[in-house]
């Protein structure tokens, strides 16, 4: 019973800890925001899948190990990371641009689903402390004792990926609700393109300069 009592806790401290990593904002809630303004919600699922989907090879380098050798190698790990900047300010001048495919406004061209996914995936295999952040994260609620700690991790793996899905999702849903308000409001509109930019911009300078 004391194992089964401690496990019920590490897993509890598992959820509380990933609820409040996936819930501060990042790159993958900014885009899905973005696109739940700009599109509508259904928009937003497939940013916020995109999203998901690209911390798939972070969770499997860290499980395989592979993450430490990418820790070990500075030039490897600044190559991802400028390249990982770039894409960033790339994102935040696609929102800048008045007919940009992540504006916020009334017209609702077609977008191929793909395109949205395959950004979202993007904007986080381009983020190599994802993988340093999941070799720290994941050891840390698998049992000492456990004769397999590689599945135990790909659970929690698997449960991070749904609730990050289920966050964003909700994060999307309500910036659709405020959608036909801002839509309304053109000067409005104006500044959350901005902002948006600014946001990614930002986060495209942090990612820059962080260190290992």
């Amino acid at each position: 019973m004391p194992c089964a009592s401690g496990t019920r806790a590490m897993t509890a401290e598992f959820l509380i800890t990933s609820m409040a990593v996936i819930i501060l904002p990042g790159t993958g809630v900014l885009y899905t925001l973005a696109w739940g303004l700009g599109r509508g919600w259904t928009a937003s699922i497939l940013a916020a899948f995109g999203c998901t989907m690209g911390i798939t090879p972070h969770i499997a380098t860290s499980i395989a190990g592979l993450a430490a050798l990418l820790h070990a190698s500075p030039l490897v790990f600044q190559g991802f990371k400028y390249l990982g900047a770039a894409y960033l300010l790339y994102m935040a001048w696609n929102v800048l641009r008045e007919d940009g495919p992540l504006r916020v406004d009334a017209e609702r061209k077609a977008m191929p689903a793909a395109k949205i996914v395959i950004n979202g995936i993007a904007i986080n295999i381009l983020n190599p402390k994802l993988s340093l952040f999941f070799l720290a994260f994941l050891p840390q609620f698998v049992p000492q004792a456990d004769p397999s700690p590689a599945f135990i991790m790909f659970y929690l793996a698997l449960v991070f990926m749904v609730l990050t899905f289920l966050v964003f999702v909700i994060y999307g849903y309500f910036a659709s609700l405020v959608r036909s308000h801002i839509l309304a409001r053109p000067q409005v509109l104006s500044w959350f393109r901005r902002g948006f930019a600014l946001a990614f911009g930002l986060l495209a300078l942090r990612l820059a300069f962080s260190t290992m």
